[in-house]
């Protein structure tokens, strides 16, 4: 409802500069009558008001995209971080797990190759996950 009266007063405005410059514009024939100049900065703020709808509409979708995009990657480490939990011989609290664009990267140390190669391919087993960045370390 705000933005019902927001674009109306808007037009409200911009329809009375645009006369007051007609009105002060001496070299315009003088046979356009007074109603043809209302309809013409009428139809004038019409189209700005309908560009910058259309332009905060579409920030509006870039917005929404980027915000589910990081709840995508949050709800994915979550899930990764599950699924590592379960895995025997696995010390989650060793492995930080980080998402962003589907791509998971696992960090951390491990106690042997096995174990880090298993980590990795129950990552990449997840669906949603692009890929997986593997910067585990084995222990020595």
């Amino acid at each position: 409802m705000t933005t019902m009266r927001q674009r109306s007063l808007r037009v409200a405005i911009l329809a009375s500069l645009a006369l007051i410059a007609l009105g002060c514009d001496q070299q315009r024939q003088s046979s356009e009558t007074a109603g043809q100049k209302i309809d013409r900065a009428a139809e004038t703020a019409k189209q700005k008001i309908d560009r910058a709808g259309n332009e905060a509409a579409e920030r509006t979708k870039e917005a929404a995209a980027k915000a589910g995009s990081v709840v995508d990657d949050a709800a994915l480490t979550a899930k990764v971080k599950a699924a590592l939990f379960t895995e025997p011989g696995l010390k989650t609290l060793q492995i930080e797990v980080e998402t962003h664009d589907g791509v998971v990267t696992l960090a951390g140390a491990v106690d042997s190759a096995i174990l880090r190669q298993r980590a990795v391919e129950i990552a990449g087993a997840m669906m949603g996950v692009r890929q997986v960045n593997d910067k585990l370390v084995v222990k020595s």
